[in-house]
């Protein structure tokens, strides 16, 4: 397998990349003993759990709103400026190395893929499979050939697959202008990447702040929490943030998922760490990934703003199809 290669940083050794303020990801004897340990206490999804909603977007978007449509999971479409985004789109069936196995879906995409409109920018966090999903790319390539823009050494696994996505690979804290006055900037987020047994941090991850006429908007894909540093500092360096998207599902176990996912009592934390206006949940309800129940995130996420006696319609849980416009 064909992995990044380039010069030393403060976050890559010249062979692996790491989170100078994160923990390295669980051993595989670690994920063997939450996989069969005895104690193992794996909620039962439905077989299916369709969304009550369904989004046909327009061609575009101009002037100074926003509009974001939850696609599921982690995948958005965030229309602004007359460019289109999409953000980590995953429209298979399964997020898994192989076609056959693997966590599948309960819930269709919010956005029929023949409704999307034409596709301009793609930003993929990181490789796992839930967020780089290379039959997507492949085929938003061939429809609409957009350009993706991830964190350094995820071109090398685009590249390998498939030669026509156009990919550009970035460093944490690179700016990329995207046309239009939008532009994004690839923030450290606390996580970590694989895709197979062998390449494990061979390619980083980020978060992302994407510049808009509405405003910033931090969307985090992937993260555990931490001691909030990650949040605190992506508030002082590119603060104030109009809308934060944070990750509120695949948290249980607790003992093995806390470093590198957050819970929704963290992401509350995590909204003020930030300091954004309001926030939108997502990474959760799609896939099963971990132990918790489909509806466990929703509730606990009501649970944890009361607790933080933070104003419910600041932080939403969002489900396939849900639009909302800034």
């Amino acid at each position: 397998m064909k992995t990044y290669d380039g010069p030393v940083s403060d976050h890559f050794d010249g062979l692996n990349f790491f989170d100078p303020d994160g923990v390295p990801p669980k051993s595989l004897r670690e994920v063997l003993r939450w996989q069969f340990g005895g104690k193992r206490q794996r909620a039962t999804w439905p077989d299916w759990a369709p969304s009550p909603h369904a989004d046909a977007p327009p061609d575009r978007v101009h002037g100074d709103k926003v509009r974001l449509s939850f696609v599921g999971h982690a995948s958005w479409l965030i229309q602004t400026g007359g460019l289109n985004i999409l953000v980590d789109p995953v429209w298979s069936t399964r997020v898994s190395p192989v076609s056959f196995a693997g966590p599948k879906r309960h819930n269709d995409p919010g956005i029929a893929f023949d409704k999307l409109p034409k596709i301009d920018v793609v930003l993929v966090s990181h490789g796992h499979y839930d967020h780089l999903d290379m039959a997507t790319l492949s085929r938003l390539a061939k429809n609409f050939a957009p350009r993706v823009v991830t964190p350094l050494g995820n071109d090398v696994t685009m590249r390998s697959t498939d030669a026509t996505i156009k990919v550009e690979a970035f460093d944490w804290h690179d700016r990329v202008e995207l046309g239009g006055g939008i532009a994004v900037t690839l923030v450290p987020t606390r996580h970590w990447s694989a895709r197979g047994m062998f390449d494990r941090n061979k390619a980083l991850w980020a978060s992302f702040v994407l510049e808009t006429p509405a405003g910033k908007i931090y969307v985090v894909c992937d993260s555990g929490y931490g001691d909030g540093g990650h949040f605190r500092r992506v508030a002082e360096r590119h603060g104030p943030l109009r809308l934060a998207i944070l990750p509120i599902g695949a948290y249980e176990p607790r003992w093995f998922m806390h470093d590198q996912h957050m819970n929704p009592e963290d992401a509350v934390k995590a909204l003020a760490d930030c300091g954004a206006q309001a926030a939108l949940g997502h990474h959760h309800g799609t896939f099963q990934l971990t132990d918790e129940a489909i509806d466990a995130p929703a509730k606990a996420l009501v649970e944890a703003l009361d607790a933080a006696k933070v104003p419910q319609e600041r932080f939403v849980a969002m489900k396939p199809g849900q639009v909302v416009e800034i």
